[in-house]
């Protein structure tokens, strides 16, 4: 049994295919995870690949700054009294 295999004979490797598009930038795509990301460079769409795993599933993620918030067009202030029930009217376009 190889160290890639586990005692169920699951092959465990992970694979990723890096692709260059038409356009000469690169798409590299996690099979094992079906994630993808896009870059300039080969190391721009690994090191972006990277980025993306670790905000699925690790702690790459954090909430917005209520100063970007209002850079898309929400306010914080309502978004918060929306999230507890308080808040009236259309959401904002970002939002629907």
């Amino acid at each position: 049994m190889s160290a890639d295999t586990d005692q169920r004979g699951n092959d465990d490797r992970q694979r990723i295919t890096l692709t260059e598009e038409d356009d000469g930038r690169w798409t590299a795509h996690d099979d094992s995870r079906g994630l993808t990301a896009l870059g300039d460079s080969r190391r721009d769409a690994l090191d972006a690949l990277d980025a993306v795993i670790d905000a699925v599933e690790g702690d790459g993620g954090r909430p917005p700054t209520d100063e970007e918030l209002r850079e898309a067009g929400i306010d914080p202030e309502e978004n918060r009294r929306r999230g507890e029930g308080e808040g009236e009217g259309e959401l904002p376009d970002v939002l629907k």
